[in-house]
This record gives C-alpha cells, sequence and structure tokens, in this order.
C-alpha cells in the first residue's frame, strides 16, 4: 500500500515526496555499489596494516559477496512478507552499524566479520528497494523513468567508488570502510519520513522456513564453493563435493517449493520466457562485466604501472556516461522494449570487450582504451536499467520483493561464477617462475578476455531468442500457478 503522497499525480508528474523516496533508495543502491568498488583498491593497506595474508585479504571481498549473494532469495521474501518499508529501514540501519565497526576494529576475522554483515544487510536493502518502486511507480513509463534512475546510481556508485578509494587510501584505508556510515545514516533519517507505508502481507498462506533454510543454504555454499574453487582447484575432491552437496541442496529446495502453500520463490515465474532470459542476462552482463574489470585493473597497475586513482579515472568515462544517460533511457525504452535495449546493449559489450583485446604494452588510450570504456558505458546504460524493467513488469505487488531478490541473486551469483572462471583460464596461461617477462603476462590475461567476450556473447543470443519470439508471438502472458493469477496478469513480452 502506497501513501498519496508519494503517488504521481494525475498527469504523470512526481511530488516532492516522491522524488524523495527515490532518492533514499538510491542511496541504498549506490552505497552497495560504492563498497563494492572502494574496498578493492584499499586491500593492500589493509594487509599491510593488519598482517593479513594474501588468502585473507580475499576474503574482505568475498565475505561481502558471500552474505549478499546467499541472503538475497530470503531477503525479497521477508520484504513482502514482513512489509518492504520495515524491512528496508531496519537493514540500512545494521549497513551503517557494520559500516562504523568495519572502519574501527583492529583485526583481521571481525572486519571480515563486518564485510559478511554488510552483505547480508544489502541482500535485504537491494530487493526491498526495488520491490518499493515497482510498487509505487505504476508499470509503463513512470516506473520505467524511475527503474532507470535507480539503476544508474548502481553504476555511479561503482565508478566513484574507484576514485574515492584511490583518494581517501591516501590518508587511511579506515576512511574507505567510514565513509557509508553517515550517508547511510542521512538516508535511514530521510527515509523514515518519507518512504511510503507498507502493510505486511495477511492473506499469505504461512512461512516456507523449510525453503528459506534450504535456499540460504544452497546459495552460501554455492557462493562460497565458486569463491574458493580457484585457490582449491576446481577438479579437487574439496570443490567437487561441495558442487555435489550444492545440487543435493538444490534439488531439495524445488522439491520443497513445489509442495509449499507458501513458496519463498514461486516456479510458476520461471516459466515465463521473458523472466529465464531477465536472470540469464543479468548473471552474463554483471559476469561479464566484473571479469573485464578485473582483468583491466590488473593490465593497467600491474603492467602499465598506472596508479589506483590513474586507473580509476581510466574506468570513468563508462561511469560518467551511464549517469549522464540516466532520465533518458526510461523513455528509450518505452519507444523501443526491453528486448530490442537488452541486444543492443549486448552487442556494444561484445564489440568493446573485442577492441581491448588489442591492448599492449604501450598503448595510446584515446585510441585504444577509451573506445572500450564508452561502448561499455553505453552497453551498461542499456543493458542493466532494461533488465530491471524486464523482470518486474507483469509481476504482482505481492510478488515483487520475491522478483527482485531472484534477480539481484542472478547479478551476483553471475559475477561470482564467471569472475571464477575467468581467474581460473588466466592462472593457467600464467607463464611460470617469478621472472615473467610483461609481455607474457599480458599474453596470459588474453585468453581471459576472450572469455570475458564470449561470456558477453552468450547473453547477447539468449536475448535475441527473446526477439524471435516477440515477432512470432505479439504478446505472452507471464508464468502464473494458478487459473485466478492468469487471468489477472496478461501482460506484453
Amino acid at each position: 500500500m502506497t501513501s498519496p503522497l508519494t503517488t504521481p499525480t494525475s498527469d504523470g508528474r512526481w511530488t516532492p515526496r516522491l522524488w524523495g523516496t527515490l532518492l533514499v533508495l538510491c542511496a541504498a543502491m549506490f552505497l552497495d555499489a560504492l563498497d563494492v568498488s572502494m574496498v578493492g583498491v584499499a586491500l593492500p593497506s589493509i594487509g599491510a596494516d593488519l598482517g593479513l595474508s594474501t588468502s585473507a585479504l580475499q576474503w574482505i571481498v568475498s565475505g561481502y559477496i558471500l552474505g549478499y549473494g546467499g541472503l538475497l532469495l530470503l531477503g525479497g521474501r521477508t520484504a513482502d512478507l514482513l512489509g518492504r518499508r520495515q524491512v528496508f529501514l531496519v537493514a540500512l540501519g545494521v549497513f551503517a552499524l557494520a559500516s562504523l565497526l568495519g572502519g574501527l576494529v583492529d583485526s583481521g576475522p571481525l572486519l571480515i566479520a563486518s564485510r559478511f554483515i554488510k552483505g547480508l544487510s544489502a541482500a535485504f536493502t537491494a530487493p526491498a528497494g526495488l520491490s518499493i518502486i515497482t510498487t509505487t511507480f505504476p508499470e509503463g513509463p513512470l516506473r520505467n523513468r524511475a527503474l532507470a534512475i535507480y539503476t544508474t546510481c548502481a553504476a555511479t556508485g561503482f565508478s566513484m567508488g574507484l576514485v574515492l578509494s584511490g583518494l581517501l587510501t591516501e590518508a587511511s584505508w579506515r576512511l574507505t570502510m567510514l565513509l557509508p556510515a553517515p550517508i547511510a545514516l542521512l538516508a535511514l533519517a530521510a527515509g523514515l519520513k518519507l518512504l511510503p507505508r507498507s502493510e505486511r502481507e495477511k492473506d499469505h498462506d504461512g512461512y516456507d522456513i523449510p525453503g528459506a533454510v534450504l535456499g540460504t543454504a544452497s546459495m552460501l555454499l554455492l557462493v562460497f564453493t565458486v569463491v574458493q574453487a580457484p585457490e582449491a582447484g576446481w577438479a579437487s575432491a574439496r570443490t567437487l563435493l561441495s558442487f555435489l552437496a550444492v545440487a543435493v541442496l538444490l534439488t531439495a529446495f524445488v522439491l520443497v517449493e513445489r509442495r509449499s502453500a507458501g513458496p519463498l520463490i514461486r516456479l510458476g515465474v520461471l516459466r515465463s520466457g521473458s523472466q529465464i532470459r531477465a536472470q540469464l542476462g543479468a548473471m552474463t552482463f554483471f559476469g561479464s562485466y566484473v571479469g573485464f574489470q578485473f582483468l583491466a585493473t590488473l593490465y593497467m597497475q600491474s603492467l602499465l604501472g598506472w596508479s589506483a586513482l590513474h586507473t580509476a579515472l581510466a574506468f570513468l568515462p563508462a561511469g560518467a556516461l551511464v549517469a549522464a544517460s540516466s532520465t533518458k533511457v526510461g523513455a528509450i525504452v518505452d519507444r523501443f522494449g526491453t528486448p530490442r535495449l537488452i541486444a543492443a546493449g549486448f552487442a556494444l559489450m561484445v564489440v568493446g570487450y573485442a577492441l581491448f583485446l588489442r591492448v599492449d604494452l604501450d598503448p595510446v588510450y584515446a585510441a585504444v582504451i577509451l573506445p572500450s570504456m564508452l561502448l561499455i558505458g553505453a552497453a551498461c546504460a542499456l543493458v542493466f536499467p532494461s533488465l530491471n524493467i524486464q523482470a518486474t513488469n507483469g509481476v504482482d505487488d505481492h510478488e515483487q520483493g520475491m522478483v527482485s531478490g531472484l534477480l539481484n541473486t542472478s547479478v551476483q551469483v553471475g559475477g561470482a561464477i564467471f569472475l571464477a572462471v575467468v581467474t581460473a583460464v588466466v592462472t593457467v596461461n600464467s607463464p611460470e617462475g617469478e621472472g615473467a617477462s610483461p609481455q607474457a603476462v599480458l599474453d596470459s590475461y588474453r585468453p581471459g578476455l576472450v572469455v570475458v567476450t564470449l561470456i558477453a556473447l552468450a547473453g547477447l543470443l539468449i536475448t535475441l531468442t527473446g526477439l524471435r519470439t516477440r515477432r512470432d508471438r505479439p504478446s505472452v502472458v507471464v508464468a502464473v500457478s494458478t487459473p485466478k493469477e492468469a487471468e489477472r496478469v496478461a501482460v506484453r513480452d
């Protein structure tokens, strides 16, 4: 239920309070992306100050991913059942406290724990925030515009995080941990006044406790296994047994969901081709970009000798392009539809990644690196908002949190899986010995860049199947589980 003060006027204009609501939600999304990008540059300083090994430093990043990716499904459904506003505000408060803890601790394990707690809280704010938008703004141009602005904040936060971390780390790595805290507290104070009140779902069929346990356990174990696989070995007994356990847990989860009266995920949603393409598109989109960003950062800092700030500025044109297009993407979606924009964006990504294969040990930034950054930035501006719109269109209000959690899970799991794959490919091709030439190291990066390009190409091919379906059948029905639902949710693909 939304407040009249946070409902668009009859002529589609947004009230000041509606803008305020969107800004609060954008602040949380901005913080999630900011936090992910800032910590990477600070890792060497953290290791030196706290005496942490390389494997321990990895868990400062992986701890956040583990909490975020493992609990998104539970976070999305919790928002539907307990109230989106309540869940969002409580989780945002936990995020602020964990940020303070992370900046003050003098112990590696405590820092890793604070990162896990931050990831856990983000697993609740992300789906709750997205579902607040989709239940406040009616489906169509108003929602498309809001989602375009909302998702742009993620790219802006990521880009600004790279730059800010380069500046703050020069003073102290603790500032990179503490910076999100005051922003989160300000957003929390504004949210208490501006966010629309939402009622708990009263007519649900109980709480799916077994599904919540199995779903959370399977996602936690999957993310943990993928993160650890490059170190333990993909073919090691530990990794294979862990993947087997994931398969068993996921099978049990599906069986429970099929029999549950109030499932954590209504499996009927996944019978929609449009929904499946959105989820797979999210996995390949984010997975390819994370892999590219990882390799490009190594190339610029390790081989070219660029500083952290110099590297961040090299990525900045992509983020700036996304930010500049934020208010226009919604209108483009209205005109061309999400399948066409996603396909166009993936095509730009493929070209951008392929062009980056031209890099050498003495590149001219404007001629070699900048074209790739601009193409990738344009792709992000088109793909990410369109994926969010496609995933949430045609879904009832009481299931928006569930679908939002599912989409964010696809993003995080895709990022973890494909980054691990790219890392493994680079490791296999790395030259042996400490005295390897810079050219040999660069040559070991190229297979990883090829894999990144192929991941984006897979996303393009998946999206193109949606264009073919759209030509064959002008409209579809969102997959439902009951005749009553089928009568209610006939929508365009």
